[in-house]
């Protein structure tokens, strides 16, 4: 009896250890997921009426991976406690974002092409380089998450992504200048459909393996 007794607290003791483990990881989690919320969606709003401004195809284009960026990561915040299936769920719904974004940014693409303007190269490159620091704190916060579950996967690989994408805007504004022409931007923005899409494509497949 005494050895049953004693097996029972070890394995009681063990499990109370992995939940309060758990629950300590879902606090960092939570902690980060808030921060990252707050400066996409703050970026996002600077982003867009700068990309409007600026009649600048990647830069708009770039606003909208910032707002699937925040809407994923109030997704994530709601399951971070939760069990595999609504992580998978809130890492489908973070696809589909992206894959809407590589559609809208690829019409205005298509728009721009019909409707030509030269954009405002200087308000790309410092929007640009403004959402490039933002991203770049992301990715910092986020690098110690990248293994802890796929959605934390999903939402590191897209942070990594934004940051190729800031400097595409950055790159666009310094040819655009260079050109005297709205090319580069469309370039961009039709190279950022492509990103989107492939990424969109990662993270659904990343959700059917969890």
């Amino acid at each position: 009896m005494s050895t049953y007794y004693w097996a029972v607290c070890v394995m009681s003791s063990c499990c109370e250890k992995k939940a309060c483990a758990n629950e300590q990881l879902a606090q960092r989690q939570s902690r980060t997921l808030v921060t990252v919320l707050i400066i996409n969606a703050v970026m996002f709003f600077v982003e867009l009426i700068s990309g409007l401004m600026a009649e600048s195809v990647s830069l708009t284009g770039d606003s909208l991976d910032m707002l699937g960026d925040a809407v994923a990561y109030g997704s994530i915040l709601y399951v971070v406690r939760r069990g595999a299936e609504a992580k998978a769920r809130s890492a489908r719904l973070k696809g589909w974002i992206i894959l809407g974004s590589a559609l809208f940014v690829c019409a205005s693409a298509i728009y721009r092409f019909f409707y030509v303007n030269v954009p405002d190269c200087e308000m790309m490159s410092g929007i640009g380089a403004l959402a490039l620091s933002a991203n770049a704190t992301c990715l910092f916060l986020l690098t110690r998450h990248k293994n802890d579950d796929v959605n934390m996967s999903s939402i590191w690989l897209c942070s990594r992504n934004d940051i190729i994408s800031n400097s595409s805007v950055i790159a666009a504004a310094g040819m655009v200048y260079w050109t005297g022409t709205p090319w580069p931007d469309l370039v961009v923005g039709l190279a950022l459909t492509v990103l989107f899409t492939k990424s969109a494509l990662k993270v659904f497949a990343a959700a059917r393996r969890a």
